[in-house]
């Protein structure tokens, strides 16, 4: 006599495979919501206590301060970043910007920054690419000329600074002050700069690339706050006269 037994569907793997989903979903948002606000979380913990007592110009309030023009801003930023732009090529950085490919008086040079441990760090007038050097954007001066020297860093976390990387070597430029020294070495002579600006502007702000012929200043540029590409930072210094 045959036996037949009635086995009552089971659901059980079904829910774990839901279940399994729904924790994946969940995660892949949180990192997402996470990704997007970074920027914001590691200007409160990085750059807002040091920018705290300096005379520092930011479109960056002190405290957080969650606006609609702030999430717009976060989540543009958000897609440049998975975009696939390659930020280790200067000129991708001001893309709209019209860069100028004059024959620059000097192929190379280097740069110290001694707040920031940097010494003789090579700055290359003839090319873009911030993983092999300092970019002296094409079209501005040299130091000593008069105009402004505009030269192009790479940063990232803090952490991870290496002043020997170019990847890295900004990384710490959040710590600079008025007053800090920038020493730029061009054909065995050195010339000083005396940093007397610091400033925190939107990444599309060309009016940082502008030529002022009253004297000679350099310009540094980096990504902030580091570790992301939301803002630029931007040092300026101007040359002391020789003694």
């Amino acid at each position: 006599m045959n036996k037949y037994v009635y086995k009552k569907p089971s659901f059980w793997n079904a829910k774990k495979i839901i279940r399994f989903f729904g924790l994946v979903t969940f995660l892949v948002g949180l990192s997402i919501v996470f990704y997007v606000f970074s920027p914001l979380i590691i200007w409160q913990i990085t750059l807002a206590p040091a920018f705290a007592d300096q005379d520092i110009t930011a479109p960056i309030p002190n405290h957080s301060q969650v606006t609609a023009s702030t999430i717009t801003s976060l989540f543009s930023t958000g897609f440049q970043s998975l975009s696939g732009v390659d930020f280790t090529d200067a000129s991708n950085w001001y893309p709209h910007y019209d860069f100028k490919h004059a024959p620059p008086r000097e192929a190379s040079y280097f740069l110290s920054i001694p707040k920031l441990n940097i010494t003789n760090a090579s700055v290359s007038t003839t090319d873009t690419d911030l993983s092999k050097h300092l970019v002296n954007l094409a079209g501005t001066s040299v130091p000593p000329d008069k105009g402004n020297t505009v030269i192009f860093g790479h940063s990232t976390l803090p952490q991870l600074f290496n002043p020997k990387d170019y990847k890295t070597i900004l990384a710490n430029a959040h710590t600079l002050l008025p007053g800090d020294i920038i020493l730029a070495n061009v054909n065995g002579i050195t010339y000083t700069y005396k940093i007397f600006s610091i400033t925190v502007v939107e990444p599309d702000d060309t009016s940082v690339l502008s030529q002022t012929f009253d004297d000679s200043y350099l310009t540094l540029i980096t990504c902030t706050p580091p570790g992301t590409i939301w803002k630029r930072l931007i040092v300026k210094s101007r040359l002391q006269k020789l003694q």
